[in-house]
Parts: structure tokens; sequence; C-alpha cells
């Protein structure tokens, strides 16, 4: 499998060469030249499989013979190690991501990449420094994912005052091999600089790389729940219903359907930072300011993946809207819906996954107004100009993809909506002494730790 820049200028790569690049030298996002397809028999064969085996069985695809199929089982046993339940509530189907250590979906992949980036170092006989930004649960899963690991360090840099109580706590009590850095800024100016920094010519004396879902080793596993939640629910069409920040989530979505995988259409949920709503009715992809939200998580203005996205559709915005449907929803609604699902089906969802439930909310009832307009009325004026993918949705079986638990979010959850919920356990996990240094916005400044720390 071979990997070429988005950007166009550099050359392509190898799985292993894209791992621990990060980014291409032109400062694009790595692709693949061509997608894997499964055959058949391999769709077939899902519903018999467990999870780490549908994991074998998708990154085989990706990395062929780079990894021996021993040594692939062995890595992707000890990262998918943690349940993925799939629950009815109401009307939909709820996948929950968040049963691994930092209880967000960001350690599936974290897991895999930590495994992965230790396999090659050990081939190697290498060290490597991991830079990542996070605007909530990525940093967290990183630091577990690589705690202790030997020959690796990582710097991760979130934004202050811009994450949960929780978060923070599992971003800042971590292992001596884990650097926890306070951005005066937001999660874009967080992500800037790690991006500046691999694509910065005086650091390219140090091996590093990153852990955010910009680079393909963090990607890629993701795929394998989409595949999993396939083999789990009765074949009927299929939308998926993704909270949506830096896109990874989507992307890898999508991927999985090019893969071969029986998908009829994505909803794209997103808060008010919505670059990717506004693509969606325009055509038009626009970088906004970050906005804080309850979703905070998801409060990214500028998404590095939906390069690959923008990539994978050949940048058609019909081809796009053939397949995806996007909306936004502010924090007034997320709060009500939280409180509405609590109070009706005796769920509690945290904010990311509320933003899901409710765009497919809107969503349905904007399709059955559409429909019943177009009954009344079958000439091209009686009902709304929508997108393929929103028309085409009426009998998809919908499932939300639930990113994180909601004892995360409990002192936010309780101050919204006045439900308590017990988070002593999951701070009682966390051992470690809190750590943390402050950090100007300041690529220079950055630059001079990440040398001093390589030193250490």
């Amino acid at each position: 499998m071979r990997f070429y820049s988005t950007n166009h200028q550099s050359p392509a790569v190898d799985f292993e060469t894209a791992l621990f690049s990060g980014l291409a030298p032109d400062g694009g996002l790595y692709y693949p030249e061509t997608i894997p397809q499964f055959t058949k028999s391999e769709l077939k064969s899902l519903p018999h499989l467990s999870l780490p085996e549908i994991g074998v069985l998708v990154l085989q695809k990706w990395l062929g013979t780079e990894i021996s199929t021993a040594d692939l089982k062995t890595l992707v046993y000890q990262a998918l190690d943690f349940p993925i339940p799939i629950k009815p509530v109401g009307p939909y189907h709820i996948m929950e991501l968040f049963h691994g250590p930092t209880l967000a979906f960001k350690d599936v992949a974290a897991k895999c990449l930590a495994q992965l980036l230790s396999f090659y170092l050990q081939k190697r006989q290498q060290q490597s420094i991991i830079l990542v930004a996070t605007s909530g649960d990525t940093g967290g899963a990183v630091a577990q994912g690589f705690a202790n690991v030997e020959n690796v360090k990582v710097i991760v840099l979130y934004p202050k005052g811009k994450v949960s109580r929780l978060q923070e706590q599992q971003l800042t009590r971590v292992a001596d091999n884990i650097l926890p850095f306070e951005v005066a800024g937001v999660f874009d100016d967080c992500q800037l600089l790690v991006k500046t920094a691999l694509n910065d010519d005086q650091l390219k004396h140090l091996p590093l790389t990153s852990a955010n879902s910009i680079n393909i080793g963090r990607l890629l596993p993701q795929i394998i729940y989409y595949v999993y939640a396939y083999s789990r629910l009765p074949k009927k069409p299929l939308q998926f219903v993704i909270p949506s920040g830096n896109m990874g989530n989507s992307t890898a979505g999508i991927f999985a359907m090019g893969m071969g995988l029986p998908i009829q259409s994505f909803l794209l949920a997103c808060n008010a930072n919505d670059p990717a709503v506004e693509y969606y009715h325009t055509g038009k992809y626009q970088p906004k300011q970050t906005i804080a939200t309850l979703s905070n998580a998801m409060d990214i203005g500028n998404p590095s993946n939906f390069a690959r996205i923008l990539e994978y559709f050949h940048y058609n915005h019909q081809e796009f809207c053939k397949k995806i449907t996007a909306i936004s929803i502010d924090d007034p609604t997320t709060i009500a819906t939280i409180k509405n699902v609590y109070a009706k089906y005796h769920y509690l969802l945290d904010p990311h996954t509320a933003v899901a439930w409710s765009a497919a909310d809107i969503h349905n009832k904007l399709r059955r107004s559409d429909a019943n307009k177009r009954e009344a009325d079958p000439t091209p004026e009686g009902g709304r100009d929508l997108s393929p993918a929103f028309a085409r949705s009426e009998q998809s079986k919908q499932l939300i993809i639930s990113t994180a638990s909601p004892v995360k979010f409990a002192s936010e959850i309780l101050k919204a909506t006045g439900i308590s919920i017990d988070d002593k356990a999951a701070l009682a996990k966390l051992t470690q002494p809190p750590r943390k240094t402050n950090l100007e916005n300041n690529h220079d400044k950055f630059k001079a730790i990440i040398e001093d720390f390589a030193n250490k």
C-alpha cells in the first residue's frame, strides 16, 4: 500500500514511512493510492468474527505483508482488549466506543497506534517523539496508550480552560514519558503548533511524528469499529450518525464504505463549529474561528481530515452530497436532548453523543416533512431541494456513534442539566500526581521545548 500527499507535491511512501512522518513533507495529509476491497466471502464471514479478529482482517487489508499475520494479530489483540457494545435506545442504535481506559472512542485508535509504533521502533531500534494536539479526548487516550512505552516520548498540547475536569486529569496525571502543556489558545492553535513543528526543517534531525488523526496510523484503526458495527446489526440500509470535530471519525467511516461495506449514507453531526455544514449547503469550504461549546472535543474550526474527505469525493460537491448530510446543533438543543433522552429512555448521553442524537432527530423530522410535501405536491416546487443522501435515508437503520462516556463530563452535565453523575471511580484510577506546564501559542518556544525534551 502506498500513500500520497493531499497537497500532491510529495512522493508517495509506504505505510511505515507515512506512520513515522505524520504529515507529508509538503504539509499535506497522507492518502491511499487505492482503497483495499473486501471480498463477498469476507463480508459474509463478519458476523462470525470477534472484534479483534475483525481488527486483524481490516488492518491486514491495508498493511498487506508489511507486518506478518502473527505480529499483527499480537498487536491487535493487545490493543482491542475492551468491549464495544451496540445498544438499541429509543428509535436508534448506539455504538458505545467508550469502554476503554480513558472512556472515549480515541482509545480504539490510540491503543492500536501505540502497538504499531512500538512494533516498528523495536524493528528499527530507534526512539520516537510523538506530538499530539487534543481538544479533550485524544491526548488522554494517547497518554494512556503510550504510558511507559520504551523508546517513546510524548508531548501533549491542550487548550487552556477548554477541556472537562476529568479530561484534564487524564491529560496531566500521566507517566514520566508524557509531557503535557496547557496552551493559551484553542485546539486549532495546538494543532497548528504540531503541524508547524512536523514541517520545520530545523527539527528534521529529530524523530518526530504525530498521534492525531492526521497520522494515517491513527486513522486506519478507526475503520475497525464501522466494520464491527455492520457485522452486528441486521442487514438493512445503514446510516451512521457521527459526532464530528476533526473529521477523523467520519473519514474512517467513509474509508470503510470505500472498502465495500454497504453503508447507505452518513450524517455528520457538528456543533457550532460547522465548516463541514457550510460545505454541505454551499459547496464551499471555509475554516472558521473556533467557538467554545459544551461538546468541547468537537470545538474545531478547521478540521484537518476534511481534506481527506474532499479527496475521496474528488472535490465534487454533488458526489459528496450523494452520501453525506451535515447538520449543526447548538448548546441549548444539546442540553435539552440530554434531559429528554434521560427522562424518556433512562439513558444518559454525553454532550457529543447528544449532538448526534439531536442531529438525527432533526434530520428525520425534515425528511418526513419533505416526504409529506412531495406527496401533496410531487412537482419540484413541492418539496425541499435536498441532497440524495438525505432523500434516500428514509428506510435506513440509523446507528449513532457514541464517542465518550458521560462520566467524562460529570461536572459539566450537572451544571447544564442538573443530572448528577458519580465520577469518583474514574478519578480514583488516576494514581500519578498532576503535572502540567503553561505554553504560549508560539512556535519558537514550542520548538525549544521539543529540542530540550529530546535531549533529556
